[in-house]
């Protein structure tokens, strides 16, 4: 009961300084919805409110479905500023209750961010057809309120293609392939099993991801063998993971690769175990941010 309380109060307060509200959503006519980014990686999905900003909702690629919410201001937050969100009806449809959905921080120079299940609770009520909107106080003016509303007009459409594109989120993300350690059957260039699966994921990762900035391909031996023998075998595995990921479509001149030889061992060499883990090629990844 508190809850109904404290939301048709705080109703009451909007509506009482309707003088002093600033209102910014976007008219029937003027409502876009886009999917600025599709692919196994990201899926964005963009709608503008004019002269305001933009809200974005993301999903990425990861082991866990994750959707994030920005609310992209041109003029950011000034000061510490606790904000409501309100699922409200439309003007178009009168009669129809609102709820409250969460409420939040915006913080000092940053976009307004929505938690995860709260941006969940925003897609479903765009669906219904009804207006998520942040209320709060004008951080130049604290005496002003301003209401900042996502129109679910020309929503639909948009909307299932960004659900068909979560469908194909890759189920690793970015961090998951970053660091990646290959690990190769005794002498050769011929990687154990776990290892091919390994890199025919970071394979398909960076077919997709246009930001990744620099490769770093270091391969090892175990000590078994001659030093030069080591070293030459170590500069055939640097060589042909590097051929592997051109092949995916990194360009040659990102791609650092260093045959080490029986260098810098991470185990002994006195069990096979351990030479096992000796023999292995270590891809490091950059990207930009």
């Amino acid at each position: 009961m508190w809850r109904k309380l404290l939301l048709v109060s705080s109703f009451c307060f909007v509506s009482s300084a309707q003088a002093d509200l600033q209102q910014y959503v976007a008219s029937l006519d003027d409502s876009m919805w886009r999917l600025s980014e599709s692919s196994p990686i990201e899926c964005r999905l963009e709608h503008d409110i004019p002269a305001y900003g933009k809200a974005i909702f993301t999903s990425r690629a990861g082991k866990d479905l994750n959707l994030n919410f920005s609310l992209d201001m041109w003029n950011k937050p000034d000061q510490i500023t606790e904000a409501q969100l309100i699922s409200k009806a439309p003007q178009w449809r009168p009669g129809v209750n609102a709820k409250e959905i969460t409420t939040l921080t915006y913080h000092k120079q940053f976009n307004g961010e929505v938690p995860r299940k709260a941006a969940w609770s925003m897609l479903t009520e765009l669906s219904k057809g009804m207006q998520p909107t942040f209320y709060y106080a004008d951080w130049y003016n604290r005496t002003d309120k301003v209401e900042v509303g996502l129109s679910a007009a020309n929503f639909g459409g948009e909307y299932r293609q960004f659900r068909s594109c979560l469908s194909t989120l890759l189920p690793y993300s970015f961090d998951d392939i970053a660091f990646t350690v290959l690990n190769y059957e005794a002498g050769g260039t011929a990687l154990t099993r776990f290892s091919k699966h390994q890199l025919n994921r970071v394979q398909e990762y960076l077919s997709y991801d246009p930001d990744v900035e620099l490769v770093f391909v270091d391969a090892y031996t175990d000590s078994y063998g001659g030093r030069s023998v080591n070293q030459r075998v170590s500069d055939r595995r640097a060589d042909s993971v590097a051929d592997l990921l051109v092949a995916s479509g990194i360009e040659q001149s990102r791609i650092h690769k260093t045959g080490h030889g029986e260098r810098r061992h991470v185990a002994s060499n006195q069990l096979s175990e351990e030479r096992d883990r000796n023999r292995r090629v270590v891809i490091k990844i950059s990207k930009t941010i």
